[in-house]
């Protein structure tokens, strides 16, 4: 069925004797409310009364006019024009070159208003402001002189007000407001009723018949322009609307918001003023001419008069979008809104726009139909009801609004068995709706019908960044109905995800035990153990924590204790607890100790102790088990630079091994450096060590104790059975932390002095260079010295002003001593205000 803007009514029909035919025939209409004037070729007027369809059923048959009273105005001559006043319930009549007024009820004769004579056409100004003023306005065109006149009509009177020339007779006139638009013979013009200008808008070459001059309503026109295009005029004389594309033979035209009829000869043709597209197509022979009303058009052949009743706007767009035409639907809704407010608007819009979203769905259009799904706020599940494997996510209580989307949902379960790659197309277009649309308000009334959905089609398409992201993340998934989607689908990391999300932390936990024990197979975690440790760290429930501790550690010494040592700051474990549960993984304990201590800046004893005996015990065991790491270089950092761990029982645990250097330190650490010293030498048998230990162990005292040690190192190289080779090496690397007086008499007399001359030598040029920085130092100081007895000099020289009320410049009080200081700067002070200040002399008043 076609889409119909107006539906065609017969209302009238003048049956008439075969002899009259040509003298009674049909002239001109006008209408006010349920009032019909006909103006006919013999002087007539006929007030026909039409019936209200709501007052009673009116039978196919029965007439919807009822005819009232008629008048034969005088003259067989037609009446070309009539125009009701219902202010004062006048009827102005153009017959006869004049215009008379008669009572629009009983058709008699206005007295008081004498008929105006002289007039070829005349219009009625609508105004606002009438019923104010009291009075209306009236432009008529004079049949002897190229001029318009503007009339004011009252109760009983009317009278001229101005009159505007023109070049040419009008040929047709429309008035709206204080604008005038007129046409002549071969041109229109744009008129002001007050001011009386006027502007050419462009020339025509119609005959007189097809001049078409008729007003759209605030402020423009419509113009039967050249090229047979309907022009549409502003008063202020530009074109705002395209124009129409109408045929040649329009005889005329009117409008009937949003919508322009035009009449030719044997059709009447519908436009659209929102789009200039000819929507209805009318068949009507004889047609003569046309009259807007309220509700509708009225159009009149020489014998009928059919009413254009303008479907309800709703019924329109609601055929509109039946013909898939929903871009044409969504611009009458969005053009009618704007002058004819609709109750259901906003209801209405959102309708339209999701159909829309559904026309350009099962056309693929998927970019354009998730637009208008979004801005029709869309529910969710209508679309989910499309697919078939989807609806098992929807609740048995969900009803469809739109019966045209579920009906061609049909289509989408043929596509889902016959085509799977298009198929995929539109699981993918679902998605990205749902995803869209997910935690909006939209959302909120099915928000576990969209993340069921959403957990199946990424488990479909394969799309594991997407479907780990929904499990993670707070959501609404039924366990019921996704736990059995994701075991299909070997989903197992996603699925302890969803446990998680959903407060089963026991459950996730075992679910991704079981994918690295092997016993589940998913590939989309490369890394299970080390999200197990992660997420271990971060729960809070201990007792899941404590029972997965062991099955970590077990697996990785090194990565399973980071679920004690990466836990927020606020929620750790109890230190004691911890180091029992490690008792069993000694790389697990030394690595929790080492986070205490060096990231927590422990100074419990019992830590740094613990932690050197496991160093000693770690470092034991590498001497048999070469892959072990090396871990005696943090074992003696860990004893030169703790100083909280108990070196006795430390002392005790490595004096009978073969840990010499740290034996050595730990008897350094109890103050026994000449015992340190004789290990390294006898025990360790380390030059270099013993060398080392006295400059580590002089850190942070004084040169002469780094002599004293270096000496009894001296000393013991010495008094063993072979001491030339690193005695010797000891002075010659060492010359200045030797005092040559001191070694030479420590020295053998069998030594010469060639075997120590090197020695000798940077000691004395030691002592040299030692004796002439010292010199320098008081050449300084001495020069410093010259330098402030000569500003002091150059002060003291000066002559001072004590004037009366004289004050310091420090306490602000007045020099009522005789001693006094000054600065620099030449300011005066108490001698006992001169504390921290520069001073440049003091004097005796």
């Amino acid at each position: 069925m076609a889409f119909k803007a107006f539906t065609k009514t017969q209302i009238y029909e003048k049956h008439e004797a075969p002899k009259e035919k040509d003298k009674l025939g049909i002239q001109c209409l006008e209408c006010f409310d349920r009032n019909l004037y006909i103006g006919s070729k013999n002087a007539t007027v006929q007030h026909l009364i039409l019936q209200n369809s709501t007052d009673a059923d009116l039978s196919p048959g029965q007439s919807k006019t009822r005819e009232g009273r008629a008048r034969k105005l005088g003259s067989s001559n037609p009446v070309v024009q009539l125009r009701a006043v219902p202010l004062f319930n006048h009827l102005l009549v153009l017959w006869d070159r004049g215009v008379t007024a008669l009572n629009m009820f009983s058709l008699e004769p206005v007295p008081a208003l004498k008929k105006i004579q002289h007039v070829s056409l005349f219009e009625v100004c609508d105004s606002l402001l009438a019923a104010r003023v009291g009075c209306v306005q009236m432009v008529t065109s004079s049949s002897r002189r190229r001029v318009i006149r503007i009339h004011v009509v009252g109760v009983d009177s009317w009278e001229v007000l101005k009159e505007v020339p023109l070049q040419q007779d009008p040929v047709a006139l429309a008035v709206d407001g204080t604008s005038l638009c007129v046409g002549t013979c071969d041109r229109y013009l744009l008129c002001d009723v007050e001011t009386g200008s006027r502007e050419e808008l462009f020339p025509h070459k119609h005959n007189r018949q097809r001049v078409i001059v008729t007003s759209v309503g605030r402020g423009e026109f419509l113009l039967n322009g050249p090229e047979s295009l309907g022009m549409f005029v502003m008063k202020t004389g530009i074109c705002q609307r395209p124009p129409l594309q109408w045929p040649q033979e329009v005889l005329a035209a009117t409008v009937c918001f949003p919508y322009i009829l035009t009449l030719q000869p044997q059709l009447l043709s519908v436009y659209s003023m929102l789009d200039q597209r000819c929507k209805q197509s009318v068949s009507l022979h004889g047609g003569k001419g046309l009259l807007s009303t309220s509700d509708g058009v009225l159009v009149f052949t020489e014998r009928e008069i059919f009413s254009l009743s303008l479907v309800p706007f709703e019924e329109q767009i609601q055929a509109l979008v039946g013909h898939e035409r929903v871009e044409e639907a969504l611009l009458l809704l969005d053009g009618v809104q704007s002058r004819r407010p609709l109750d259901s608007y906003k209801e209405l819009q959102k309708a339209i726009t999701c159909l829309a979203g559904f026309v350009h769905f099962y056309q693929e259009g998927f970019s354009e139909a998730r637009e208008l799904f979004i801005a029709g706020e869309l529910d969710p599940r209508e679309l989910i009801l499309l697919y078939p494997d989807m609806r098992s996510c929807l609740s048995n209580d969900f009803q469809s609004q739109f019966d045209q989307g579920t009906q061609k949902g049909r289509a989408l379960q043929v596509l889902w068995r016959e085509d799977t790659n298009m198929f995929h197309h539109y699981l993918h277009f679902l998605a990205d709706f749902l995803q869209a649309v997910r935690g909006t308000e939209r959302d909120s009334a099915c928000s576990a019908e969209v993340d069921c959905a959403l957990l199946r089609l990424y488990v479909v398409l394969g799309d594991t960044g997407n479907l780990q992201q929904l499990v993670t993340s707070p959501n609404e998934c039924k366990l019921d109905h996704c736990v059995p989607a994701l075991e299909k689908n070997n989903r197992y990391f996603a699925l302890g995800s969803l446990y998680q999300s959903q407060g089963r932390q026991t459950d996730a936990i075992k679910t991704w035990v079981n994918i690295a024990e092997g016993a589940h197979q998913d590939d989309s975690c490369s890394d299970v153990y080390g999200h197990i440790v992660r997420t271990l760290s971060q729960l809070d429930d201990r007792d899941i924590v404590r029972k997965f501790a062991d099955w970590t550690l077990q697996k990785n010494q090194e990565k399973g204790v980071q679920i004690f040592t990466n836990r927020p700051p606020d929620d750790r474990l109890e230190t004691q607890d911890v180091l029992v549960l490690l008792e069993k993984y000694p790389l697990a304990s030394v690595l929790y100790l080492e986070f205490l201590i060096h990231d927590l800046s422990s100074e419990e004893e019992r830590h740094h102790s613990r932690l050197a005996l496991a160093y000693v015990a770690q470092t034991l065991r590498e001497e048999e088990e070469a892959d072990l790491r090396s871990t005696r270089g943090k074992l003696q950092h860990l004893l030169w630079e703790s100083k909280f761990y108990d070196v006795s029982t430390v002392y005790e645990r490595v004096k009978s091994t073969t840990l010499h250097v740290e034996t050595a330190i730990l008897l350094g650490r109890s103050g026994e450096h000449s015992r340190a010293l004789q290990v390294l030498v006898h025990q360790e048998r380390d030059p270099q060590a013993a060398e080392a230990y006295c400059c580590r162990a002089a850190q942070g005292h004084d040169a002469p104790f780094r002599q004293a040690l270096l000496l009894t190192l001296l000393q013991i190289y010495l008094s063993s059975e072979d001491p030339t080779g690193t005695a010797v090496d000891l002075l010659n690397d060492n010359p200045r932390a030797f005092a040559a007086e001191e070694v030479v008499q420590l020295l053998p007399d069998s030594w010469s002095v060639q075997l120590v001359s090197q020695f000798l030598v940077g000691s004395v040029r030691a002592t040299l260079h030692q004796s002439r920085v010292v010199k320098l130092q008081k050449a300084l100081a001495r020069v410093e010295l010259m330098r402030h007895k000569v500003t002091w000099m150059q002060a003291s020289k000066a002559m001072f002003r004590l004037d009366k009320e004289q004050t310091c410049k420090v306490c602000q009080r007045v020099l009522a001593e005789p001693h006094f200081a000054c600065d620099l700067h030449g300011q005066l002070m108490h001698v006992g205000c001169t504390i921290n200040q520069s001073v440049a002399c003091s004097g005796t008043l």
